[in-house]
């Protein structure tokens, strides 16, 4: 993948009549490779997107309005990337469609060709997103009232401790510090992110120092998610692990990666106060 051709940080016009061509995607194993995940993945979930501007006109030419919840498999051959997503929806903006449905249709269509795999799509109302998707928390514990000296800002796997005691446990931990840059423009992405796990207790301490060591990493949402499942495994080696990060959104939209071990535990799509 040449990142040229990418259409972030480039002055583009913005299109206002549909053109799924617009789509770029982008392979996932290009990353997986470089966290060694050559062979069956060691886990599974879900990439959760919300659009929260998604608008298009009726048969009457009446403009419609709607939120929507788009669900990528975690083994879809790719991600698309960001900024071509919006690009691709607000070439809906001035376009007629017959239905709710027919709009449904195309993006699962569009989406599912452009990923390569399987893609869920789900339009709401607003009024119906509201009561849908409330505003809620992680439950677990919070990492970020430790008393700590942070120095490192750059990606440090090392700072990755088990704790002395070695007692094996079963936790949720989850953080507000979780910031990355974005791999091409190199723009603040914001997230929260929850940890569950079973297994050999892991240090809070050397758990929150290195996910602060993300906030100069330049990655996708998507990888460094995968990233961070990927250290926890080899450093720690739980039993179980579940990572799941909530991004704010950008441009009206927010990514949201969800990867677990655990064939019992299932991606859901939520909305943190952030979002």
């Amino acid at each position: 993948m040449n990142h040229n051709d990418i259409p972030l940080g480039k002055d583009v016009s913005y299109p206002d009549q549909y053109d799924s061509s617009l789509l770029f995607p982008v392979p996932r194993q290009l990353k997986r490779d470089e966290l060694g995940l050559t062979q069956a993945l060691p886990f599974q979930g879900s990439d959760f997107w919300n659009a929260y501007e998604l608008s298009w006109l009726n048969s009457q030419g009446k403009p419609q309005v709607a939120l929507g919840v788009f669900e990528f498999a975690h083994d879809t051959t790719n991600i698309v990337e960001s900024k071509s997503f919006k690009l691709y929806l607000n070439s809906y903006n001035q376009t007629r469609f017959e239905s709710w449905e027919q709009v449904q249709s195309r993006l699962t269509e569009d989406l599912a060709e452009a990923a390569d795999g399987v893609v869920r799509v789900q339009l709401y109302h607003p009024d119906e997103y509201d009561l849908e998707y409330p505003v809620t928390r992680f439950e677990g514990q919070l990492l970020d009232d430790l008393d700590i000296d942070i120095e490192q800002y750059s990606y440090q796997p090392e700072l990755l401790q088990l704790d002395p005691s070695h007692e094996v446990v079963e936790e949720s931990l989850y953080s507000h510090l979780l910031k990355s840059n974005c791999l091409i423009t190199n723009q603040p992405d914001w997230a929260s992110v929850f940890i569950e796990y079973q297994g050999k207790a892991i240090d809070h301490e050397s758990l929150l120092k290195y996910l602060i060591s993300f906030r100069t990493h330049n990655e996708f949402h998507e990888q460094c998610v995968e990233r961070i499942f990927s250290d926890i495994m080899r450093i720690c080696q739980p039993h179980i692990l579940t990572v799941y990060a909530r991004y704010t959104r950008r441009g009206g939209l927010d990514i949201n990666p969800f990867r677990t071990n655990s064939a019992g535990h299932k991606a859901r799509n939520i909305r943190l106060s952030r979002q």
